[in-house]
């Protein structure tokens, strides 16, 4: 009894010293927990869209070198789409058929920096998304009606659009500088020419809405500093587009320190209606490897530059489209620009000039010069419908928000970690909602579940509708987001399927009508799929074989007759590297050469029906 009682005396004993040394009495700690635990729980119902309800928003997110579109729901930060742009997609047969393979013109890869949603009235009307390709000179359109690229153009005389791309107010153009000064063409020139042959570039692209397609209206030429981002006007500045500028000292190699001399370079303004005028109708432009080309020092008015602490990155007009806002990167300040003060300012007589451009008087520009203490590395701004700004710091990982009229810094909170780029809902209109931002960061730091060497990309989703931030959750991204755009989604009016057209060229709707048609070396089969078989040709013994000869030019024409949203068909050849898709209600081309002698089958590579397996076909390949 007494050796029991012992027992539990040093039993409770080891409880007590174990309370004493190890629990946490520190008064408040339980509410501490408590609160902790119901913000937690706040966060994840402010995400969470439950089964039958859509996200409030899509945001739009460039896919950097992988040369392809992210679409993600907002605020779920689901993703829900990789739209191909840049790159060829075998999953969806992007780049294989006969007219996106036309459009990539044998390229394999893009650097898609900065989407740019059409615009009407300065506010984003959801028809198109325009891309920039830094690494091949191009410009796309993605049709937000399917969520497809609708066209791509080459830049002639460009040396990277990293600055664009973004569109005039009312989508008058799709504007895109370049990033690195080139001889106009891509001539040779030596680097020792530098200052004399090399050239800045801007492509003032127009698109046809109806047509979808693009065509150049006209070049900018401007001196061969780097064009770094840029933004076009709003409301009363609307005529005018800004861009930030870099190695105004000429550098031509070791360019971290070379082009980091200056204390400061400049943003380059320019009325782009006065270029568009002179392009139309004037004498002063010149063609050069067939676009009209202009140098806006020869139009009077046109063409302006505002000193700027040196390196900047980020140039935003404001929603009201009074103010542009520069960001410092090499300088820890935004600094707010008048657009009023610069008008009045180009009228004074008085003026210095910079490789013939006439400069503005910093001092009689600025309105106002914001400094947040220990903020690093601003590098982006965004907006919201209160008349703040949020600026990403790349540095010292943050976003700060302020208020761009007063200067006032309101809030800040981390991300993780180093923002480039963020996107605020609708943040680039007239109209900002106000209620989310995205940090979209360049590291992720252990955050996720390890992948090797290379960690993910991250994204931080930002509450912004209350005057404090909170930060609500961050998720992963494929390499490399640069740039987002958040639109409502009731904007977008997506079509379910392909409307039925009979007079549209290669099609076939009739099963009856399906046909195999032999031109000399071409075949060309006008075939149907359907849930849950392919007909290539109707009065053949076998509907679903093509047989042709080595050597042979095969055309596929196929049509998807089955005109229910969401049935896709594949269509895949085996061992021939071979995919596409066809949409309900599309007609696509596959065109190739049988340069295999064999039997080859063929099959439907997107799951449409319960007897999807059964809906294949054969390829014959005569020696």
């Amino acid at each position: 009894m007494k050796k029991f009682l012992f027992s539990l005396i040093g039993i409770l004993a080891g409880f007590l010293v174990a309370a004493l040394l190890f629990a946490d009495l520190t008064p408040g700690n339980k509410a501490t927990n408590e609160e902790s635990s119901s913000t937690n729980k706040s966060n994840a119902e402010k995400v969470y869209v439950p089964f039958g309800e859509k996200d409030e928003y899509y945001m739009m997110a460039s896919g950097g070198h992988s040369g392809q579109l992210f679409v993600y729901g907002l605020p779920s930060m689901r993703k829900i789409r990789t739209v191909p742009v840049f790159t060829p997609d075998p999953a969806t047969g992007y780049g294989f058929d006969k007219d996106t393979k036309n459009m990539l013109g044998g390229k394999t890869w893009g650097d898609f920096h900065h989407p740019s949603i059409s615009e009407t009235k300065g506010d984003y009307d959801g028809k198109f998304l325009f891309a920039n390709d830094v690494g091949n000179n191009r410009v796309a359109a993605v049709d937000l009606k399917t969520f497809h690229t609708a066209d791509i153009i080459d830049l002639p005389n460009m040396g990277g659009p990293h600055a664009g791309v973004f569109v005039t107010q009312n989508t008058e153009y799709v504007a895109l500088p370049t990033r690195f000064a080139r001889p106009l063409g891509g001539a040779y020139a030596s680097l020792d020419k530098y200052k004399e042959e090399y050239k800045g570039v801007v492509s003032m692209a127009k698109f046809d809405q109806k047509k979808k397609k693009f065509s150049i209206d006209y070049q900018i030429v401007l001196p061969p500093w780097s064009y770094d981002l840029s933004d076009a006007g709003k409301k009363m500045s609307g005529d005018w587009i800004v861009m930030t500028t870099y190695n105004t000292e000429f550098a031509t190699s070791n360019m971290e320190i070379n082009a980091s001399q200056k204390d400061r370079d400049y943003i380059v303004m320019v009325n782009w209606k006065k270029l568009a005028e002179e392009a139309k109708s004037g004498t002063k432009a010149k063609v050069v490897n067939g676009i009209k080309m202009i140098d806006p020092r020869d139009v009077k008015g046109s063409i302006y530059a505002v000193p700027v602490s040196k390196s900047p990155h980020g140039v935003d007009v404001t929603p009201d489209g009074e103010y542009f806002v520069a960001a410092g990167k090499l300088a820890p300040i935004m600094t707010v620009f008048s657009f009023e003060k610069a008008f009045d300012e180009m009228k004074k007589e008085t003026k210095k000039e910079e490789f013939g451009i006439p400069v503005l008087k910093y001092e009689n520009v600025m309105e106002r010069e914001v400094d947040p203490p220990g903020a690093l590395g601003p590098l982006h701004t965004q907006y919201d419908d209160k008349g703040n700004a949020y600026n990403t710091m790349f540095i010292s990982s943050e976003i700060v928000k302020w208020n761009y009229k007063t200067g006032k810094v309101i809030d800040r909170t981390p991300t993780y970690y180093s923002p480039g780029h963020a996107s605020a809902a609708e943040g680039d209109t007239v109209k900002p909602d106000g209620k989310w931002i995205v940090a979209l960061n360049k590291l992720a730091k252990d955050n996720f579940l390890s992948v090797g060497p290379s960690h993910p990309e991250s994204m931080d989703l930002i509450d912004i509708s209350g005057k404090k931030m909170k930060h609500v959750m961050t998720a992963p991204v494929d390499p490399e987001p640069h740039y987002a755009q958040i639109i409502k989604a009731d904007k977008i009016k997506t079509q379910k399927i392909y409307e039925k057209d009979e007079k549209r060229p290669f099609s076939t709707w009739n099963q009856k009508d399906a046909r195999i048609v032999r031109k000399g070396n071409e075949v060309h089969v006008y075939g149907i799929a359907m849930r849950s078989k392919f007909i290539f040709d109707a009065k053949a013994k076998r509907k679903d074989e093509v047989t042709v000869n080595k050597g042979d030019k095969v055309f596929f024409h196929m049509t998807n007759i089955d005109l229910d949203q969401d049935i896709t068909h594949g269509f895949a050849i085996n061992d021939y590297d071979l995919n596409f898709e066809v949409q309900p209600g599309q007609t696509n081309t596959l065109e190739f050469v049988a340069d295999k002698e064999g039997t080859f089958p063929i099959y439907c590579s997107n799951f449409c029906s319960a007897l999807h397996q059964e809906m294949s076909g054969y390829l014959l390949v005569k020696p």
